[in-house]
């Protein structure tokens, strides 16, 4: 590693510090309460079955996939802080409880009806995976208050989310001049851009975190930039290590490792049913409205990407970088602009909701991507922020700027999430 490049990284660190910082008050402890009733935690339980829904059958991609459990999660927040006694902000609404009502029979219902609605070709299947869970939870008042709970949860966020904006139109605007985004090989697709105008769940405005933009095409960032990612972001560079292909290939599996993370962190952490609502909730809602904020970037911008920018470096007019027509990243470049990742904005928004929520940073973790073949392992959340941010560019798929801004806004949406929802009421 060159001295450049370690410098480089050092300074990487310490902005990351610096944007998780922002959104990193005291320790956010969770009251024990009614909702921790049983021994296996409904609220895990259900993640694993919107993974299935919203990932292995549905596909999703993780712009959709954001929308989705942010959805579910929402929901399930809102019905078990209830039967806990609502003592944190209610997102959407806090249905009238005794405290007696079943959280099983509550988170489940919560998530089978977000699901439902968003999945009617799994109905079938989904209906079974209720029905087997619902068997499992004692049958009494107490299980028919908690159905009614989460079906009232449910019933509130699927209203406030009719007619959002999201799978509208689909496309990017097409541009032809140095600079300017247009679909790039292998797939020459385009796609996701109604994204950027998905109403927020969190965030007023998806414009509310507008930055100054890409860097100019003549300035001397951009060409840092340019020469960073053509040499190590090429698919046959001969600066990548091993472990940086890794990581560019784990960080970049649409199977996401944040999902395997959340629930391992409500384990080892030991969080109760409503610890672990509101964590999910915090993570989820954030991730979505980061991922939104970022696209909504995406289009004020419409950047080219770094395969079209080395391939047509001669049109730049920069002096300092040079074309290569045939240059290829490591990996498939999605179909929508550089500027700004929004890889980057959904992990800073996690990594940095998860920092305030438990109120340190050096908690260890783990994620397995089946894309990589390999487990990555993090020391903190500020590492995992840090190691996104060079994965983008050891991809070969975004610059230095477009992943350091992107985490910055993701941020951000944390901050203003932590300011305004899922706060203590006592």
């Amino acid at each position: 590693m060159t001295r450049q490049v370690r410098l480089r990284r050092k300074v990487v660190c310490a902005a990351v510090a610096g944007i998780l910082a922002v959104a990193s008050p005291v320790a956010a402890t969770s009251p024990a309460s009614a909702a921790d009733n049983t021994p296996a935690n409904a609220v895990i339980v259900w993640d694993r079955n919107a993974q299935t829904a919203i990932w292995e059958v549905a596909g999703q991609q993780p712009q959709v996939q954001a929308r989705s459990f942010a959805m579910v999660h929402g929901a399930v927040y809102d019905a078990v802080n209830a039967i806990a006694g609502r003592p944190y902000q209610p997102y959407l609404i806090a249905p009238p409880t005794n405290g007696r009502e079943s959280v099983d029979a509550a988170v489940g219902t919560a998530a089978f009806r977000v699901l439902s609605s968003l999945f009617p070709d799994q109905q079938a299947r989904l209906q079974t995976q209720y029905d087997e869970w619902l068997a499992t939870v004692r049958n009494g008042i107490a299980k028919q208050r908690g159905i009614s709970v989460g079906s009232r949860t449910a019933a509130a966020m699927i209203s406030a989310r009719q007619h959002d904006g999201a799978f509208g139109d689909p496309l990017w605007p097409v541009g032809t001049e140095p600079g300017q985004w247009r679909p790039t090989p292998p797939t020459n697709a385009n796609d996701g851009a109604w994204v950027g105008n998905l109403k927020p769940f969190l965030i007023p405005s998806a414009s509310m975190f507008r930055s100054s933009g890409p860097p100019a095409l003549t300035s001397d960032q951009y060409a840092r930039d340019f020469t960073e990612v053509k040499a190590i972001g090429a698919v046959n560079s001969t600066i990548r290590t091993v472990d940086q292909r890794q990581a560019a290939i784990w960080w970049h599996d649409r199977h996401l490792g944040e999902w395997e993370i959340k629930r391992q962190l409500a384990t080892t952490q030991r969080l109760n049913t409503l610890q672990t609502a509101r964590m999910f909730a915090l993570v989820d809602l954030a991730e979505a409205d980061a991922t939104t904020a970022c696209y909504n970037e995406k289009g004020a911008w419409t950047s080219w990407r770094p395969v079209t920018a080395i391939q047509l470096a001669d049109t730049d007019g920069n002096p300092s970088t040079e074309a290569d027509p045939h240059w290829m990243p490591l990996l498939v470049t999605p179909p929508h602009p550089d500027f700004t990742s929004g890889h980057t904005c959904f992990t800073a928004a996690s990594m940095s909701a998860l920092r305030h929520f438990f109120g340190r940073d050096d908690i260890p973790f783990s994620a397995f991507s089946e894309a990589s073949g390999t487990t990555r392992y993090f020391g903190s959340f500020s590492q995992a922020t840090a190691e996104v941010i060079e994965a983008r560019i050891w991809g070969g798929i975004h610059t230095r700027t477009a992943d350091v801004e992107g985490a910055k806004i993701g941020a951000q949406v944390t901050a203003y999430a932590i300011k305004n929802y899922f706060r203590p009421r006592r």
